[in-house]
Order: C-alpha cells, then sequence, then structure tokens
C-alpha cells in the first residue's frame, strides 16, 4: 500500500498482516481523491483511521492538518511519525463514536469514515446524528461501507462510487 499522489506520492504504508485493517485500495483512493477535488488548506477529520491511509492521502495532497481517530492507532501513529506527518496531524486513541459525542473544536470541511464493514449497520444512526455537528457548512463526509450494507446519512448525497465490494459515497451539508 502505498500513498497515491502529491507530497509523498509513492511512500509505502504501514499495515498489519492479515484482515485485522482494512485500509481502502490505492485504486479507490485515488478514486476517492479526484472525486473530491482539491483538499489544500483543509481540516481533515478521519474516523475508524486504521492505518491512516486516508488522512496521509489527504495530507500528501496539501490538506493542513488531520486528526485520525481509531481504538487502535498503532498503525496511524507509526504510519504519521515514519512520513514526517506528526505537526500535521494528531492521532487519537479513541471509539470513534465516543469522539463524535463530545464537542467539536471546530469544523471540518472534510470528515472520512471507513467503519468495519461488519459494524457498519450498528454505527449507522450514530453517525447520521452526530457526524453532521462536526462538519463546516458546505463540508462533506465520505463513508466508504459494503455494497451491501450501504450506510445513509441525512445529508445531500453528492457522489457514489462502487470499487469491488466497497461503496464511497459523499455527503454535503447544504
Amino acid at each position: 500500500m502505498r500513498v497515491v499522489a502529491g507530497e509523498l506520492k509513492g511512500r509505502r504504508l504501514r499495515a498489519p498482516a492479515g484482515g485485522a485493517v482494512r485500509p481502502t485500495s490505492d485504486r479507490a483512493r485515488e478514486a476517492l481523491f479526484s472525486m473530491l477535488g482539491d483538499v489544500s488548506g483543509m481540516r481533515v477529520l478521519d474516523l475508524f483511521a486504521g492505518t491512516g491511509a486516508l488522512a496521509i492521502e489527504a495530507l500528501s495532497r496539501g490538506a493542513a492538518e488531520a486528526v485520525l481517530v481509531d481504538t487502535q492507532p498503532r498503525w496511524a501513529r507509526e504510519n504519521i511519525e515514519e512520513l514526517g506527518l506528526a505537526d500535521r496531524a494528531r492521532v487519537v486513541r479513541a471509539d470513534a463514536i465516543a469522539f463524535l459525542r463530545g464537542e467539536p473544536d471546530a469544523p471540518y470541511p472534510l470528515i472520512l469514515c471507513d467503519p468495519p464493514y461488519r459494524l457498519a449497520r450498528r454505527l449507522e444512526a450514530d453517525l447520521r446524528n452526530l457526524a453532521p455537528a462536526w462538519l463546516a457548512p458546505g463540508g462533506r463526509i465520505v463513508v466508504e461501507s459494503a455494497v451491501r450494507e450501504a450506510i445513509d446519512l441525512s445529508l445531500e448525497l453528492e457522489r457514489e462510487r462502487r470499487y469491488g465490494d466497497a461503496l464511497l459515497r459523499i455527503w454535503r451539508m447544504s
């Protein structure tokens, strides 16, 4: 797994062997950021960060800062440190839903959300109710889920693409 584009293009990302973490594929990340367009200067919140691949891709493409949230942040933390991004990224060890129940420090123009597919349905209502409070006006939330377990939010669906078993949906705050 590598960073697809930007200042860190081609750099390798560490990931655990086996199925403990399911990072977004290089192909899907490339397509996602093509759909998102310019992320320069944005604050990014990466929920269920895993390896941190989504936030790292955003930072590589010019995002100003990122907060990565995961219950087991070892891989995200190692990748952030190894790539020299510690000055622009903060890794938080927390359950993403519990994190969203807190007070937002400031709104985010971009929220990346890639929960474990097996938990998606259980998390849907909490994501629908809590995530918009963290979103800046006109901001977007990207949700990756299994095609068969698509997550619906109460926002405007801007775009949707399927990559194998993965479904990427981009929701916009009006």
